[in-house]
């Protein structure tokens, strides 16, 4: 996978603390969804499939932002629920370790889910 350059310059514009939080998640996507593109889409990093968007993520000052479109967002209700939520989005406090496990999986999700729509 090619990285975006704009998304090295979004996670630059942080702290370190919370540009090491967001490099953390972007690679965890890099892995996750090998055949994906990245790039900024909605001025926020974003990694996309067969042109199609698979997940979004960004920093705010006490969050981590992550958009899984509604789909992704309904699959993992449950466990998404102890986090503040709005349409298609879910807040993860940057004051608490993220879930990388469940971002990983919302991810596997969305990439079956576009693959399934080729």
């Amino acid at each position: 996978m090619k990285q975006s350059i704009e998304v090295d310059q979004y996670i630059s514009g942080f702290s370190d603390e919370v540009a090491s939080v967001l490099s953390e998640i972007r690679t965890l996507i890099q892995q996750a969804a090998s055949n994906s593109e990245e790039c900024i889409s909605y001025g926020i990093p974003t990694f996309k499939l067969n042109g199609k968007s698979l997940v979004h993520f960004a920093a705010y000052k006490k969050h981590i932002g992550f958009y899984a479109t509604p789909t992704g967002h309904t699959e993992f209700a449950k466990e998404l629920s102890q986090y503040k939520q709005g349409k298609g989005s879910v807040q993860f406090p940057l004051s608490q370790p993220m879930p990388l496990n469940l971002i990983k999986r919302i991810v596997e999700f969305r990439m079956k889910e576009v693959l399934k729509t080729n």
